[in-house]
């Protein structure tokens, strides 16, 4: 993994309320196929790495709970 800072985006289904916030580092992604995800309630906190399809695929299930 990068030492570089990343660019976190915070997933558009958290809402501002202060409930469950999902980031992930899509530059990160883009560059090495791996995506990084974490709860931005914990920055320093651990980081989930998934490959592009089960990243579609937790994004998908997501949407169809929503």
């Amino acid at each position: 993994m990068t030492t570089e800072p990343l660019n976190w985006i915070k997933s558009s289904y958290s809402g501002g309320n202060g409930g469950s916030c999902v980031e992930w580092a899509p530059e990160y992604a883009a560059a090495t196929g791996e995506v990084l995800v974490r709860d931005s309630k914990v920055p320093n906190g651990p980081l989930l790495t998934l490959t592009v399809d089960a990243w579609a695929g937790l994004v998908a299930v997501a949407k169809s709970h929503s």
